[in-house]
């Protein structure tokens, strides 16, 4: 049997206290209110969680500055690749030779053909701990991408400039660390 927990047993609690109180029977109503405000609390902190749809803006999942701290040089704002699709965001470096760095939104389908893609003799995937529920470099010769899965989303997140693929990969990390948190 499921204990009674959630929104509506919580609701329900409160109606089966106030039909007793309306039956003549004795119930201190001190203990009803502290119920009442304790069902409006676990509604609107827990409930909404429960229900929140997954982001669908990746440039509001970092910041000009988080980008540009990450490339070690100043950025542009990002911008989408198109005004009306925002699940990949691009910032631009704004010096010559900076490079850039994309972060795309995607499902956990994605997720997936991007694990099995590793298994072929041009494209390495690793493994890497520590970040959401599971994540993995993907690399074709000098390009790589960190792909991430948190909960019911994916994202990846790349650098492309001329720079060692190692140091890529930590410009990565430590942008992933930044978006985790927001989804």
């Amino acid at each position: 049997m499921k204990p009674n927990v959630g929104p509506m047993s919580c609701v329900k609690r409160f109606d089966d206290r106030i039909r007793a109180y309306a039956a003549n029977e004795v119930y201190d109503m001190r203990s009803t209110g502290l119920a009442l405000l304790g069902c409006a609390v676990f509604s609107a902190t827990v409930a909404p969680l429960a229900k929140a749809a997954p982001p669908d803006d990746a440039c509001s999942l970092l910041s000009q500055t988080q980008v540009g701290a990450a490339l070690g040089v100043p950025v542009a704002a990002g911008t989408y690749v198109t005004p009306t699709f925002k699940k990949t965001c691009t910032w631009n470096a704004t010096t010559s030779g900076g490079g850039y760095v994309t972060l795309m939104l995607q499902d956990l389908d994605a997720y997936q053909g991007g694990k099995q893609s590793g298994q072929m003799k041009s494209i390495s995937e690793t493994s890497i701990s520590g970040i959401g529920d599971d994540a993995y470099f993907l690399a074709v010769g000098n390009n790589v991408g960190l792909i991430v899965k948190k909960g019911n989303i994916a994202f990846k997140v790349a650098v492309y400039a001329h720079i060692p693929i190692e140091k890529k990969q930590a410009m990565e990390k430590a942008l992933a660390q930044q978006v985790v948190p927001k989804l």
